[in-house]
């Protein structure tokens, strides 16, 4: 099996399916996966597969390679559409999280403006002050709600730790608006949260969340679990009108 893991701190630029041209923060070491999850989707493969050697990128690390990256692809006439925080696990599980935001965000002011500041979680650590503030200073907070079923977050999204899918739905309804919801919808021969079994209780909690977006997509590369198939783009229609239906904008990315 393969799987992809990402240069730290800063890779690329690559071209986003939901995000346009995004240059890549990667808050996790370069050389494995550190996650809250354990996601049998997970392009970087499972946390035991690739146990690191290498430390997290400091916080000054972080700043210095990002600022020698946005001057390079300034030089070129090159100008990112979001800066990324994602990468090898939880970009929010860092320590210095929340101080790496404000850098990002005064790098960006100072070079490429119009970009936003997007990052992809788990929503697992927003009982922490520090990261739930730090996100609602972020342009794009975008966290992970793949159902509300805890069978399937127990066999699917696999947690380590505490995680409880009520808690984590009142952190997000905390943010008043300002996140997106990202949902991963997958079939196997064993599961399939496409259904409305998922659907129906998961599309209760996103309206009592009140995102301003939703963002539905499905595997893209190989996964750990060689049995997961893609949910059909018709499927995924389907459920994005269900969400449009609401009053919530809604994007589906196959």
């Amino acid at each position: 099996m393969s799987t992809i893991i990402y240069p730290s701190p800063v890779f690329g630029p690559v071209r986003s399916r939901r995000l346009g041209l995004s240059l890549g923060i990667n808050l996790m070491p370069g050389d494995g996966k550190i996650c809250t999850f354990d996601c049998i989707y997970c392009e970087c493969g499972l946390n035991g597969e690739r146990r690191p050697k290498e430390r997290r990128p400091s916080r000054k690390a972080v700043a210095e390679a990002l600022e020698e990256k946005l001057k390079a692809m300034d030089a070129a006439g090159e100008r990112p559409d979001v800066l990324t925080f994602a990468g090898n696990g939880e970009p929010t599980a860092h320590p210095d999280f929340s101080g790496i935001i404000d850098d990002t965000i005064a790098l960006r002011d100072r070079y490429c403006p119009s970009a936003k500041v997007s990052v992809l979680s788990n929503a697992t650590q927003l009982h922490r002050p520090d990261v739930f503030e730090a996100l609602k200073r972020v342009d794009n907070n975008i966290q992970k709600l793949d159902t509300v079923d805890e069978g399937f977050i127990t066999t699917v999204d696999r947690p380590k730790g505490h995680y409880d899918v009520k808690e984590v739905i009142e952190g997000l309804r905390r943010f008043g608006g300002h996140v997106i919801i990202q949902t991963m919808f997958l079939r196997s021969d064993t599961i399939d949260n496409t259904t409305d079994k998922y659907v129906v209780p998961w599309l209760e909690a996103v309206k009592s969340i009140a995102p301003e977006q939703v963002m539905i997509y499905t595997i893209d590369r190989e996964t750990p679990d060689p049995t997961l198939r893609k949910a059909p783009r018709e499927v995924l229609d389907a459920i994005r009108d269900r969400v449009k239906a609401e009053g919530i904008d809604c994007s589906a990315s196959y």
